[in-house]
């Protein structure tokens, strides 16, 4: 197998290192775009005036006597306060945790009791649900708002930033000084919000650089490119790729005003690249084609990919051109879509390319810090996770007749282990291995190819393995279906398939009008249902169809969660 010549990039040892090089390379230009109120123009904050922000910010933590390895919790959206608190964490005296704002209150204050924090870096929106946590953590010392002012907080980011200021120019070295052992725990990200299942993961600075030089070597990231920040910050897709990745390579960082927003700032910003998962890149794409239905140009716009896709076999690329319209949508400017999180529908992929966008996608864990896999920007194939970063080893452990076994992995990027929590540790970590818990097998090109998750596969009464995620994905390209999820039912008399199922309803009452009746809705499903079963062999039919009235419960990912109690049949 020929392999491609890697970019090349920094040799860095610690994220502070980076930081340091990064805002000495790129000084003058924009590591942020961001906005004090939606609404207004983005405003930059250069790499220079960013690692004087952190620098002061955390000499003024040092002060409060947030050092000595004690714990600073991060809970908010994505803002640039938010990595400013990474950044003074993670490089100072102290250890990181970031939280997933969308838990629970009660799911919040127990991982930061099982952390014991000893202060909260918030978001005036999620306030409310930290109304108790200094009465319920014994540990926690200050409450530390995002927002400049905030009646509630014992310190706003902003005031320490201008403390520490003060600090530095009175000959505070304390931060500066700080020596990261790239081999500590820095970080403790949990995986899940509820006590029972919570399990910190421990990532140090070894564990970040090895995934940032490996993936920033396999896809060309440069200092022109403009990143839009829409996924949770507090998940290592995001927080390393999303935000490390482009500050080590000198681009810019915007930041998103809402899910709902993102097409006015791709446009405002100017976007060069986005990451996303599949639901956010698969409702986009539905919508080029909605948005052409409705201005009569459907037709039209298959045309152009006809010509399109001629004209490039012959070495002529027109495609910016020619779907102009579709590109301004997003801008003007975009050149690159990354999907991560789950598998993508390979047309929508493939769909995007042919309208001049590159699309590629990669698998990765948290406890791999995350990537571990990654499709080339040079060379992809749409229905693998990629190639194995070259900072690991990826093989399959005890693989079947068809070469599927589990995916395990070794290497630099790999976890410490989890937070105070060795039985779980030694579950997944086996003579320097790691035991993802995911299926799947390497083709004869070292691409990985993912079945689905070990805890997932189906077992039916001849011993046949039916993954579900598989089917998922097939009953997904309907148009008339927005969500699904495919799972094994079974009592004393029967074991079978089953499809709980969210329609499309938008698409379904275009067509068919807004007195579309349940029934005809359930036998819209069913059709899509048998389209698939014909497909495939008997043993993997899906042979009943629950519609949902509701969308399923979903992580900050969109992912469901296939064993929510929300989830399961009613």
């Amino acid at each position: 197998m020929k392999k491609d010549k890697l970019y090349e990039v920094r040799k860095i040892t610690t994220i502070k290192e980076m930081l340091e090089q990064s805002c000495e390379i790129y000084a003058d230009k924009n590591a942020f775009l961001r906005k004090v109120k939606r609404g207004e123009p983005y405003t930059g904050v250069t790499y220079a005036q960013f690692k004087k922000d952190v620098w002061a910010y955390g000499t003024a933590l040092h002060n409060l006597g947030l050092k000595d390895g004690k714990r600073i919790a991060v809970i908010g959206e994505n803002r640039y306060e938010w990595v400013l608190s990474y950044m003074a964490a993670v490089n100072g005296d102290t250890m990181f945790v970031p939280i997933d704002r969308e838990l629970a209150a009660p799911d919040i204050l127990n991982l930061l009791k099982i952390a014991k924090v000893s202060a909260i870096v918030f978001s005036p929106k999620i306030a409310a649900k930290l109304t108790d946590a200094k009465a319920e953590v014994p540990t926690i010392e200050y409450m530390i708002s995002m927002d400049a002012s905030d009646e509630n907080a014992d310190k706003t980011v902003a005031a320490l930033i201008e403390e520490g200021k003060k600090l530095i120019n009175d000959g505070d070295k304390s931060f500066d000084e700080v020596k990261i052992d790239p081999n500590e725990a820095k970080i403790i990200l949990f995986t899940s919000g509820t006590t029972a299942m919570s399990k910190g993961v421990l990532l140090c600075h070894r564990n970040i650089c090895a995934n940032l030089m490996s993936m920033c070597s396999m896809v060309n990231i440069v200092p022109e490119d403009v990143f839009l920040s829409i996924l949770p910050p507090h998940h290592t897709y995001e927080s390393t790729c999303g935000i490390l990745a482009p500050l080590f390579r000198g681009a810019s960082i915007a930041f998103n005003d809402g899910l709902k927003y993102i097409p006015n700032n791709l446009n405002e910003a100017k976007v060069s690249v986005l990451l996303g998962v599949p639901a956010v890149f698969e409702l986009l794409y539905k919508r080029i084609w909605a948005a052409a239905r409705q201005k009569g140009i459907e037709s039209k716009l298959k045309t152009g990919l006809k010509l399109s896709n001629a004209l490039r076999k012959i070495g002529i690329d027109k495609r910016r051109s020619i779907f102009k319209s579709v590109h301004d949508t997003f801008g003007g400017n975009i050149r690159l879509f990354i999907s991560g999180a789950a598998a993508i529908d390979p047309a929508v992929a493939k769909g995007f390319r042919d309208l001049g966008i590159l699309f590629i996608q990669g698998y990765g864990i948290t406890e791999c810090s995350p990537i571990v896999t990654l499709n080339r920007d040079i060379n992809f194939k749409d229905n693998a996770a990629g190639i194995p970063l070259s900072c690991l080893e990826v093989k399959i452990d005890n693989p079947n007749e068809e070469g599927i076994g589990e995916i395990i992995c070794k290497g630099d990027n790999v976890m410490l282990g989890y937070y105070e929590n060795d039985e779980e540790t030694a579950k997944v970590l086996k003579d320097g291995w790691f035991y993802t818990g995911d299926l799947g097998y390497i083709d004869k090109d070292g691409f990985v190819i993912i079945s689905g998750r070990k805890k997932n596969i189906i077992i039916d009464k001849n011993g046949k393995n039916v993954y579900p995620e598989e089917l998922e994905t097939f009953l997904n390209k309907n148009n008339y279906i927005l969500e699904s999820m495919v799972y094994a039912h079974e009592d004393e008399n029967t074991f079978e398939i089953r499809a709980q199922i969210f329609p499309n309803l938008p698409e379904i009452e275009a067509e068919f009008g807004k007195d579309v009746s349940d029934e005809q809705i359930q036998k819209l499903m069913e059709a899509a249902v048998k389209e698939v079963n014909d497909r495939n062999p008997t043993w993997k039919y899906i042979r009943k169809v629950i519609v949902r009235k509701e969308e399923f419960t979903k992580t900050t990912t969109k992912k469901i969660k296939r064993y929510a109690k929300e989830n399961q049949e009613q």
